[in-house]
């Protein structure tokens, strides 16, 4: 019989749905941080995660600031996304150099978004052409 302290405690939600994962290196806390995720945004973290993976086949993962990143070794991090209310923010962490630029526009010189709403269909072309381009450019050394 398993008791109530065995079961993994399930992650918190924080404002707009966001799961709060603990800092940590892996696909462990990254496919925690997309099992969490609600609703329909699981979706997206799942499609967004496979397709990073398939582009990218030795991609590193990690969670910090409660985002699941991505980014190539010696190379730094080129991505990460997280949960608002109404939609999944994708962050290009050197997006101001992908052609054609991601459309969201960002206080940070280099940093570019893209908004995935629900019911939106992901041009999964496209974004595999960012992160290609992302992952062959200069990450960030965020942490």
């Amino acid at each position: 019989m398993t008791r109530m302290a065995d079961r993994p405690e399930k992650p918190r939600l924080l404002s707009g749905g966001n799961p709060q994962i603990p800092k940590s290196d892996g696909d462990e806390p990254v496919q925690a941080y997309i099992a969490a995720m609600p609703g329909w945004k699981r979706d997206v973290g799942r499609r967004l995660d496979a397709l990073i993976v398939r582009t990218v086949p030795r991609v590193g993962k990690a969670v910090r600031w409660n985002s699941p990143f991505y980014g190539v070794e010696g190379n730094g991090w080129f991505l990460s996304f997280h949960c608002f209310t109404r939609y999944v923010k994708v962050t290009w962490l050197n997006g101001s150099s992908l052609d054609p630029l991601p459309p969201g526009d960002s206080k940070h010189e280099h940093v570019r978004y893209l908004d995935i709403h629900e019911d939106e269909e992901l041009d999964e072309e496209l974004i595999a052409s960012w992160i290609r381009q992302a992952a062959d450019l200069p990450g960030e050394d965020l942490f």
